[in-house]
């Protein structure tokens, strides 16, 4: 085999080393995340400007680009919490979370990648332990869990703000009290909801009798007006009136006009 020539070797070898050099230096960032470049002979984490978007870059070998992902993210934390009159709470939340894309340097620079384990779980903790301190189990198992859940959310979001973290949302997932306590709280709520709807019904049946007395006071009255309003002239004039129109009936009968009693027509027919 002929040898390659002189001239030859050194060009591979440049093309080597840039082969390398490049390989060293091409950095790929990928969907939802973003690049902390860290410049080992310029002054350490860059934070002056904007991390690396998405897609391809080339890097000085010597510097190091350190990939966070800046898209919503959620982390899940189960704790023991005490309530207000000191019982044991397994509470069960999670947390939407991302970090602020514009500060990724700074956080990087004084959080570290593992900043959810330092910052913002024990934030959460902090934050749950506050606000569950202040209700009884008896609320945090039924009525205030919505309002557990947002007051969590505020106080931790004013503890991660300024730590470059953006909080989202917390969801408190699950709220476990002991046996005894659940069984206690669900027997005075079946008590409570029965008792309601004892009462439901006693309304309910008052209104029907208000409703009859009303109805039978009516028809009294009425009756009364009308007694009142009859007179014996008046009854003997609605009974002439009767008997005439009787009277237009085909059927074969005679008519004695004041024959009857109280002086009303008489009428005698065939049938």
């Amino acid at each position: 085999m002929d040898r390659l020539p002189k001239i030859a070797l050194p060009a591979l070898a440049a093309i080597i080393f840039l082969i390398i050099i490049i390989s060293k230096s091409a950095i790929t960032i990928g969907s939802g995340e973003a690049g902390v470049l860290y410049k080992t002979f310029g002054g350490g984490v860059v934070t002056e400007e904007p991390p690396l978007g998405e897609g391809f870059h080339l890097v000085a070998p010597w510097n190091n680009v350190f990939i966070y992902e800046v898209r919503q993210q959620e982390v899940f934390e189960k704790m023991k919490v005490l309530s207000s009159n000191g019982l044991d709470i397994q509470l069960d939340a999670s947390a939407w979370f991302q970090p602020k894309y514009e500060f990724l340097g700074k956080l990087h620079q004084e959080k570290s990648e593992q900043y959810k384990d330092r910052i913002l779980l024990p934030a959460i903790r902090s934050a749950a332990r506050s606000v569950v301190g202040r209700y009884t189990p008896e609320q945090l198992y039924s009525s205030k869990r919505d309002a557990i859940q947002q007051e969590i959310f505020e106080e931790t979001k004013n503890i991660v703000d300024g730590q470059y973290i953006q909080l989202n949302e917390i969801l408190v997932r699950d709220v476990t009290l002991p046996a005894t306590i659940k069984d206690a709280i669900e027997r005075k709520l079946k008590q409570e909801q029965e008792s309601l709807e004892y009462e439901f019904r006693l309304v309910t049946a008052e209104k029907e009798a208000e409703k009859v007395r009303i109805e039978a006071q009516g028809k009294a009255d009425a009756n009364r007006i009308l007694s009142a309003s009859l007179t014996d002239k008046i009854l003997q004039d609605k009974g002439i009136d009767a008997t005439l129109k009787l009277a237009e009936s085909p059927n074969a009968k005679t008519v004695i006009v004041g024959s009857g009693d109280s002086g009303l027509p008489l009428i005698l027919g065939n049938n």
